[in-house]
Order: structure tokens, then sequence, then C-alpha cells
């Protein structure tokens, strides 16, 4: 091969390996106080501390990103990060989505990838965020989020667990709190996939986002994700392991006390 050919593609191997090193990455987690189905949850204790604290600490242990920041409507939530020492920022605005409350707080933050980790996810862990990241290595990808297998069918008829299907390129194809797909034919093996409501953004895509009105299916199934769906923006969707609860309603925190006793820190 020509000395130069080899040159010139080392140059750029490094140059794109110093650009992925040097991307900035910064973690938002949107906390709203009057959740409709479990009002207040995220103050909720668990354990020794509250949910949100929980989410907020496991996050920046996990050591990936240059700042972590809760971001929320509530003056008692913000109290409750700032008395424990970490980053808390007031919405200026009300919101339709917490995808809109962190595109109002990094607007003129510096920032290339923009991790968002929902409030009600307090076990999130390094591998599982890590994943996350590496997606955004191809420089097609804008939006990317997580999901996971569903082994227990009694799930699939549940409505606060969001299903999806994706294409070849595991890019998500839809999303619905009803079952997908249908099963007509049974008897053709199929993985059901449940919706891990974490996900990451190129900073200029976010911002895009809150410039659409709100999209039909959006409005339907009271899901943000599908706004970017109905812009024809590919969500990349990367496929995690890890067990986890998401406290959404009352009985939700009773698993979560469950899963603390063995769960372990990033």
């Amino acid at each position: 091969m020509n000395a130069s050919i080899v040159i010139t593609a080392a140059i750029h191997f490094h140059k794109n390996k110093l650009y992925k090193e040097c991307m900035k990455k910064i973690a938002m987690i949107p906390a709203r106080y009057a959740a409709t189905r479990f009002p207040y949850k995220l103050m909720q204790p668990l354990g020794n501390k509250t949910v949100i604290r929980h989410t907020y600490e496991n996050t920046v242990a996990t050591q990936l990103f240059h700042a972590v920041y809760v971001v929320t409507d509530s003056e008692i939530i913000f109290n409750e990060i700032k008395v424990h020492g970490g980053n808390a920022i007031m919405s200026i605005k009300d919101h339709e989505s917490g995808t809109d409350r962190i595109a109002e707080a990094v607007q003129n933050m510096e920032a290339d990838i923009v991790l968002n980790v929902q409030g009600d996810e307090p076990f999130v862990k390094k591998n599982t965020l890590q994943n996350l990241l590496l997606a955004f290595e191809d420089s097609k990808v804008e939006v990317a989020s997580l999901m996971k297998k569903i082994n227990d069918p009694g799930l699939l008829a549940n409505p606060n667990y969001v299903k999806l299907v994706c294409n070849k390129y595991n890019d998500a194809m839809l999303f619905s709190r009803s079952t997908i797909p249908f099963t007509r034919d049974d008897k053709i093996p199929f993985h059901f996939y449940e919706h891990i409501g974490v996900y990451a953004f190129r900073k200029n895509t976010l911002l895009r986002f809150t410039k659409w009105p709100l999209a039909p299916l959006e409005q339907i199934e009271k899901l943000e994700q599908l706004r970017y769906l109905y812009q024809g923006i590919p969500i990349r969707m990367v496929e995690t392991m890890e067990s986890s609860v998401k406290i959404d309603v009352p009985e939700d925190l009773v698993m979560a006390e469950a899963f603390l006793k063995r769960y372990k820190v990033a």
C-alpha cells in the first residue's frame, strides 16, 4: 500500500479519535414535581435517600460526563439536590415534556452530546450509559435510546411499559403503550422489547425538537419520542441487559425498595 495513503488514513483516524474524546457530554435529569400517575414520586424516600437523589448521584458516579444537572420546575426538588451538593437548574417555563425542559436548560451551554436521564430511573449504571454514548460514533446518529427484552408476558398489556419495534439497523420504527407487534401468527419467533426512558441527543437536534409542533401520535400516546419519528429523525436503539425499576406508580416503589437491597452503584 502507498505510504502516503497509510499516513493519511492514520491522520484521519487519530483526528476522529481525538474528536470523539473531546466531545463534551453532559447529563440532564428533568424532574417534574407533580407527576400525573404518581404525584411527588421523585421526593419519595427510597432507602435513606429520595428517588431523585438516587438518580442524580448514580449518574454522577458513572464519571462519564463533564457535568450532571437536575432540571426542575420545583423549588422542593431544586433544594433537595443543592443542599446535598449537587447541580440543579430551575426551569423558566412550563413544558410539554422532559425533553423540552432540558432543551431550555442547555440552550446556552457548551455541549456536543446531551444525555437525558429520567428522574424516575434511580438505578442507572455506567455500562448502560456508556453503550448509549458509543452509538454516536456513527455520525448518522442524532438521537439514541435504550431498549430491553420483555421476559414477563404480563407486562405486554401494561400501558405503563412502552413497547417498540425496530428496523434492521436498530432504529425505532414505532413506540406504543399498546402491545406491538400484534401476533397474528404466533409460530414466528419474536422478541418483544420495552423502551427504557433514557435518551441521548446531539445538542443541535435536541434544540430542533422544541421548534416542532406536537405530533398527532405523540398527543394520542403521550410519548414525546414519537415527535422525532414524525419528523423523520431516526432513534437508534441500544439494547441493555441491565435490570432496573422505573418509579411510575406507587406499587413500583415497593419493587424499587426490594431492588435497592441487591443493587450496586455503577
